[in-house]
This record gives C-alpha cells, structure tokens and sequence, in this order.
C-alpha cells in the first residue's frame, strides 16, 4: 500500500477465492461491478453458481475434518487472528477506497468507521478465543458431567451491501475464532472487499480451505449456499422478505442453523423533558443520513412530543445542509452516494409515496448530482407522517426521515410498537422513571437512552419479531457457531 493510492491507479481482481486460490466461476459467466460513484466498471467479478458453492464448500469440509483449522489450540488461532486484524489496518486506504468505490459510502467513514470495526471485531474474537471456559455440570458424586464447546463445522454467510466489511467480520471473526470453516457470499452490489479479506486471512495463517468466498446473485449462489447438505449453519443479514426464504431453505435441507439479522424501522422518541434537545436533534439527524440511510437499525420513525415538535423540526431543518450528497472520494463528504441505480429508483418511489398519501415534504425529496454518473439522493424529512403511511411501515433504506407526533406516552408506546420490526429504538427523556418504563415496553433488541447509535463489539446486536433471530457481536455470538457438547463420566468412587 502506497500513499499515492488513488481511485484512477486502484485495480480489482473480482474472480471467487476458494481453497486459498483466486478462481473463475466454473462456468466462465461474470458481471459488470459499476460504481455509484460516477458509474463506472470497476472490474468484473465471478458469476459464481452452484458448481462453485459446491467446490467452495468441500475445501471447507476438508479443512474442517482434517483439522487444519479447529485444531489448533485457541491460543494459536487467537495469533492469526490478531495478525489478520492486523493487515487489515495496514491496507485501510486500499480497503477504504475499494469500500468507496464499490457501495458509495464517504471514504473518510469507510476508513474511519468501516475498516477500523471490521479490524476491531477481528481482533477481538481472536482474543476472546482462549479466555471462554467451559463448564462442569454440578452433578451427584458419581458422575463427573463435562460441557464443552465444539466448532458447528461448515458456515455458510451470506451478507448485504450497506457495510460488506463489517458485516463480513461481525459473522467471520466469531465463525473461525471458533474452529469453524467459512463459505461467505457477499451481496452482487459490493463484493470487492470481501474478496480481498480472504486473501488477508490467507497471509495472515488461516489455511487454504478455511475461508472461502463466492460471489453472485442470491438466486444463482445465496440459495445453494443456503440449500447445501454439507453446511452446518447459514448467517444472513439482509432483508426479511429474503430472510424468510433462507429459515425455508434450511429446514428444506439439512434443518441446519439459521441465524438471521433482518430488517427494521426503528422509532425514535423524543419526549418534550428531553435533557438535551440539541443532542437529540442531532442524534435524529445524523443516525437517518449516515450511511445515506441504508442502515437497517436507522431511527426512520421519528416521534417527537407535541409541544417541542416545531422547535425540533427548526432545528432540525437547519442541520440538513451539510449532509447535501458530495462525491464520496472527497474527505470533506459527509453523505455519498446510494449503492446503485435500482436502490435509487427504489428510494424515489418511496419519496413519491410519502407525497401521495399526504405527508408534508419540508425538504429534500429529489436526487442530486455531485458527480456526474453517480446514485445521489438529497436528505429528506417528511412531517404529518400516520404510522400506516407506506414511509413509516416499509424499510426504505435511503435518507429519509419520517417526523409523527404524540402527546401521550401510552399512545407513543403503541405506536412504537406497530411495527414488524423491533431491531432497536430510543429514548429521550430526563425522567428516570419514564426512561425505565418505555425501554422495558418496547420490543427491540436494542434501546438507546439519551442517545442513539453508541455501540460497542461488547454489546449484542439484533432484534425482536420480523428483525430476525439470534445476535451478532458480543460473546452471545459464539452461541451460533459452536455445539454444545455433554460428556458424562461414570465415577465409582475408591472411598
């Protein structure tokens, strides 16, 4: 990696990476990655289908059964993971750039947020690895009950568009820490950095076979993956309606294990005893727009009280200047561009519908052009919003911001509430009681209190109801990879 590193010198190898070698997809077949940047090919990248999830997932069966991988003690992966963390810090401007270029984040976050996670959440796992003890059943005298935690095998992922490297790291960095051998399936629309993590594992020590990556279309390699006879477990995070299919493949198949991260719309609210109103202002603002609001736990249903609602939405407007869209490759861009030209289309008719059933547009509404070619859309914030309005049922995943009223914290609950997703939500109030008592009545996974978005790999993260199952981040996540093992001991005692 050079500091002369720029988006016009950059390369990309788009062909699969399995048993430790870059591939073509068996078929030759391979599709156009375009920028959303300005539109442009970035390179090609392999079609892969069933024959290659096929072969990707027997490198990975033979790796786990010859125990290349899961057995080496816990202190001897705990070093290759460290050292795969490492290298990914010492290609963040590559690793930021093709981020950038491939999905249309700002690359000041790609590097700052994106690559600097991904590292983290490696690392991490790797240094949880050797410090998880197992246990011994308080049995009778005569028996001596062990429990012991034993790699799953082989783990299908397959992860979305919005964060590919941290997605990827939050399901691969617990997956391997624990013995296990990966198949990973990045989303068609940003592959690249996923391809590029398998060749760091590789230099890092993790054997040819262990981590393997196929990308494609979710018809073409997704439902294989997911279909496959030979995969232990299945990890996806992407939408509900694909996440429903994926727990109908695994019980179609194997009746492997299906850990789903899904979907959600998530509400926001302020209440008029708010201890910082400027905070949460731009709490409300800032967690819509980042990421161009393709975040699936984005406060999109914004409940601010009645009597403060004017004073917010003033203040508010005031902050969506600066996240006019900017071309992403600028450090000074805040807000960039949306993944493709389908999500774009998708975002607009959303706009279109929140008009059509009579939300009031303050601002935004409209797709913008900071680069010529590129996927833009202006920050946007309704008001007048009903909750069974289409903006404020349906996952838009795109900056826009629906504003509700309310006056009665019962009513606000409810309102939280009527949703299928319960992913995460927050509060904002000074009364401790009040604090307390609406966290514990919402049905989210997560619920942030005088803030929104503060987050840790400490912590779990996922949902409640049609936002999925299982949880991501934390030692929770060892819980998906890993079967828990009974062995019973007869003891005849001498004494």
């Amino acid at each position: 990696m050079t500091s002369q590193l720029t988006d016009q010198t950059i390369t990309f190898d788009g062909r699969a990476f399995i048993n430790g070698e870059r591939v073509a997809a068996r078929s030759g077949a391979a599709f156009d990655c375009l920028s959303p940047v300005d539109g442009r090919l970035l390179t090609q990248v392999a079609r892969c289908t069933e024959a290659d999830v096929d072969a990707a997932v027997a490198a990975a069966r033979t790796a786990f059964e010859d125990r290349r991988w899961a057995g080496l003690a816990p202190a001897q992966r705990k070093r290759v993971m460290i050292k795969f963390a490492d290298l990914l810090l010492a290609h963040a401007d590559e690793l930021a750039l093709t981020e950038t270029l491939d999905m249309g984040k700002p690359v000041k976050y790609a590097k700052g947020v994106d690559v600097n996670s991904a590292a983290n959440c490696i690392r991490w796992y790797g240094e949880a690895v050797d410090k998880v003890y197992d246990e011994i059943a308080p049995t009778p005298a005569t028996g001596l009950a062990l429990i012991t935690r034993e790699p799953v095998g082989v783990v299908g992922i397959i992860v979305p568009w919005n964060y590919p490297m941290i997605m990827a790291a939050w399901k691969i960095a617990p997956a391997l820490a624990a013995g296990n051998s990966v198949v990973l399936k990045p989303s068609e629309k940003s592959p690249l950095t996923a391809l590029r993590l398998a060749e760091l594992a590789l230099a890092a020590g993790i054997p040819p076979g262990v981590f393997n990556v196929v990308p494609g279309f979710g018809p073409e390699a997704g439902s294989p993956l997911a279909l496959h006879m030979d995969v232990d477990c299945i990890a996806f995070t992407g939408s509900t309606r694909v996440g429903k299919h994926i727990h109908v493949m695994a019980g179609q198949s194997n009746l492997k294990r299906a850990w789903t991260e899904l979907g959600g719309k998530s509400p926001n609210i302020v209440f008029a005893d708010c201890p910082n109103l400027d905070r949460a202002v731009e709490a409300a603002v800032g967690s819509i727009f980042f990421n161009q609001g393709e975040s699936c736990n984005a406060p999109s249903r914004l409940f601010v009280e009645d009597s403060i609602r004017e004073r917010f939405l003033e203040k508010a407007l005031a902050l969506v200047p600066q996240y006019e869209p900017g071309n992403p490759l600028d450090k000074a861009t805040v807000m960039g561009a949306v993944v493709d030209q389908t999500q774009l289309n998708t975002v607009m008719r959303y706009i279109e519908a929140g008009k059509s059933e009579g939300a009031a547009l303050l601002t935004g509404g409209t797709t913008a052009e900071p680069v010529r070619g590129g996927c833009y859309v202006r920050p946007t914030i309704f008001a007048g919003v009903k909750n069974d309005m289409t903006i404020a049922r349906e996952e838009i995943f795109g900056p826009v911001l629906s504003v509700l009223g309310f006056s009665d914290v019962a009513d606000v609950v409810r309102q939280a509430n009527q949703t299928i997703y319960g992913l995460q939500a927050g509060v904002w109030t000074r009364d401790i009681n009040k604090a307390h008592g609406v966290a514990r009545a919402l049905r989210a996974g997560t619920v942030h209190v005088n803030q929104y978005d503060e987050d840790d790999i400490t912590v779990p993260f996922g949902g409640f109801k049609q936002s999925g199952v299982g949880r991501d981040k934390s030692l929770h996540a060892f819980d998906k990879y890993t079967e828990t093992k009974t062995t019973w001991i007869r003891i005849d005692s001498p004494v």
